[in-house]
């Protein structure tokens, strides 16, 4: 066996050095390291636990490929001396069966896991020590697993919880010797194996071989960072740590997740292992997004990484919301202590925030029969820069009535062009042609939402800023249409689905599990607590017992 700290030769063939396929693509980034400078390193981090191994050099493969030819375009180079390179990583269907060949040269022993968590954790301990590749046996995959052992010369196969070999064949085919880890005696096995290790799946295994002394040493000084996240494929992980490399476990699988792993990212060369990363345009992109900044709390994505507590509503007065109860400055403070109340639940920033009302719905339609008037930016900017000032955040929250949402928040671009500022969509007060306000509760179809989505994103990238919130009000099943097509596809936003029902603890709880129902991946929770309508309104305390805890809490 011949693990290989980083990369693999066979995979630097065809991605650092070679023009067939590359999966590595060098940035141009001018502006990197005076924005690197800005990083901040105080935030608190995500879930960040390292694994390392000896390697049987001192230097990676992917540091000599630098050494060699650092633009890939044969006229060498020293390290460097090219810009840091992002290299996306695919798990492999769940099999990890990619990784081996991107990690490994060669090697005379692999693990075998069954499809059950119970045995892949096992075999993920047994590789690590082994140090051993680690494949795992997905039916829904079993042609992958084949075209794996047909292509590879294998002398020993270890099998962990009976996997069964895929349809036709038997593991004596692709190796002499075949043993059982901890072979079951008859009829076990159909039995689950027990978990090896408790807790999450990848953060448990690095946390499990460090408590038992089984966690490799890497003695190499500058081991290209390794990211991965929980939704890693676990033979995948078990490889790479098997291989003598340092992984670190992400709590999203987004380089922009931690102040530190940005900073890693722009000042030299990373790697990201799980297609729940991306493909290798989408991590480009956010290594790109990295560049413009942290957020407030650190890190650069809008959640996780930090909660916010909101004051919703209208610099006019309190009529639309507690915010405009205040002046700018005495509001914002108000907000901060409310977030002091939450902090000491939480293991991440709380930051104060404000949701500003911008176009107000109306009764009457207007010299343009639209039923909703414009705020004037400079009425709104005092409450950004108050939000701003303290840490904090800003929405800016849109009510259409019979106006396109794109047309109106394209009314606030400049506002929008601020690093701060997210953008709040309420379908409650959308009209349609012919209705009138307070007839009926509004509704916005998924396409509506999309366009401000594309728009917004090219904003964001167009003016170098950090991810932006996109939020979208829901307490009726039939405000959002479609709202599975929603394309949250966007690294350049963050998706914000707030449902913001009112009344007893039963109701409101009732518009929560409505609203999460079928919801798709991509968005982050929000609830907002009433002081009037709510009966009661609810304590900081009893606002976290909400399942899942709200990313964004607002009172109105």
């Amino acid at each position: 066996m011949n693990p290989r700290s980083t990369l693999s030769k066979a995979h630097l063939s065809r991605s650092v050095l070679g023009a067939a396929a590359p999966t590595t693509t060098p940035r141009s980034t001018p502006s990197r390291a005076k924005k690197a400078a800005g990083l901040s390193t105080a935030a608190v981090m995500a879930c960040a636990l390292v694994a390392c191994a000896d390697a049987e050099e001192d230097s990676s493969p992917l540091s000599s490929a630098h050494e060699q030819d650092v633009a890939g375009d044969g006229t060498g180079g020293d390290k460097g001396s090219g810009p840091p390179v992002a290299t996306a990583l695919s798990d492999g269907n769940r099999t990890g069966d990619v990784t081996i060949d991107d990690f490994y040269d060669d090697f005379s022993t692999i693990v075998v896991a069954a499809e059950e968590e119970g045995a892949q954790r096992t075999a993920a301990t047994v590789a690590v020590e082994e140090s051993a590749p680690m494949i795992a046996t997905i039916a829904e995959f079993e042609m992958d697993v084949v075209e794996f052992f047909e292509s590879h010369d294998i002398d020993n196969i270890i099998t962990v919880g009976n996997p069964v070999a895929p349809t036709g064949h038997e593991w004596s085919e692709w190796s002499d010797s075949v043993e059982a880890h901890a072979p079951a005696q008859p009829g076990e096995h159909t039995a689950p194996m027990p978990w090896a290790y408790d807790g999450p799946k990848i953060a448990g295994l690095l946390e499990h071989l460090e408590s038992n002394g089984k966690l490799p040493k890497n003695s190499a000084k500058e081991a290209t960072p390794i990211y991965v996240s929980e939704q890693t494929a676990l033979a995948s992980v078990a490889s790479v740590v098997a291989a003598g490399n340092e992984v670190t476990v992400l709590d999203v699988p987004d380089i922009r997740a931690t102040p530190e792993s940005m900073e890693a990212a722009l000042n030299g060369d990373i790697i990201t292992l799980g297609a729940a990363f991306g493909d290798q345009d989408y991590v480009d992109r956010t290594v790109d997004l990295a560049e413009n900044g942290e957020l407030p709390g650190g890190g650069g994505l809008v959640f996780p990484g930090r909660r916010m507590i909101a004051l919703y509503g209208h610099p006019a007065g309190p009529a639309l919301g507690v915010m405009g109860e205040m002046p700018p400055e005495e509001a914002i403070r108000h907000a901060h202590d409310l977030a002091d109340q939450y902090q000491h639940l939480d293991d991440q920033p709380v930051i104060p925030a404000f949701e500003i009302i911008a176009t107000i719905a109306a009764a009457q339609p207007g010299p343009h029969g639209l039923y909703t008037n414009y705020t004037d930016e400079a009425e709104l900017q005092p409450y950004i820069d108050a939000a701003v000032a303290d840490g904090g955040y800003a929405f800016l929250d849109l009510q259409p009535g019979r106006e396109s949402l794109l047309e109106q928040a394209k009314h606030y671009e400049e506002l929008l062009k601020q690093p701060y500022v997210g953008l709040a969509l309420d379908p409650e007060w959308k009209l349609g042609p012919n209705e009138e306000p307070l007839q009926q509760v509004g509704h916005v179809d998924a396409a509506e939402i999309n366009e401000v989505a594309d728009w917004l994103a090219e904003l964001v990238r167009e003016n170098n800023l950090p991810q932006k919130g996109l939020m979208v009000h829901q307490f009726q099943h039939q405000m959002i249409r479609n709202r599975e097509a929603v394309n949250t596809n966007h690294p350049e936003l963050g998706f914000v689905l707030h449902a913001d029902g009112h009344g007893p603890p039963e109701e409101k709880f009732a518009t929560w599990d409505m609203v999460r129902n079928d919801l798709s991946d991509g968005w982050y929770m929000a609830w907002k607590n009433f002081i009037d309508e709510d009966t009661p309104t609810f304590t900081p305390e009893q606002t976290y017992e909400i399942n899942p805890r709200p990313w964004f809490v607002s009172y109105q």
